[in-house]
């Protein structure tokens, strides 16, 4: 166990969730409620962030719907052709497309 900084009690390591849905761990003081991330969990989402941005796309009409251009080496990686149907999955804050 890991003892706090602030009062030298004994931490315990929780796992949490960002609003994009990156997961860490980090650990808080059960006494005076301290919390810390390490440097390795921070350079672990910072490297998800960055990987997410890779990705960032436009939507653009597209008669009454919308649409989004999917990078080529998206289309490469997961062998999508054109006219090739996808599913959409509705997972509550974000949407997944599966081929």
């Amino acid at each position: 166990m890991r003892k706090c900084n602030e009062c030298g009690k004994e931490m315990e390591e929780l796992a949490a969730k960002t609003p994009e849905g990156v997961e860490y761990s980090y650990f808080k003081c059960k006494s005076c409620g301290d919390e810390i991330v390490s440097m390795k969990q921070l350079h672990s989402v910072a490297e998800t962030y960055r990987d997410m941005e890779k990705y960032k796309v436009k939507l653009n009409k597209w008669g009454l719907s919308l649409g989004l251009r999917i990078p080529t080496e998206l289309v490469k990686k997961y062998k999508l052709k054109n006219k090739k149907d996808v599913t959409l999955v509705d997972e509550g804050k974000a949407i997944i497309v599966s081929p």
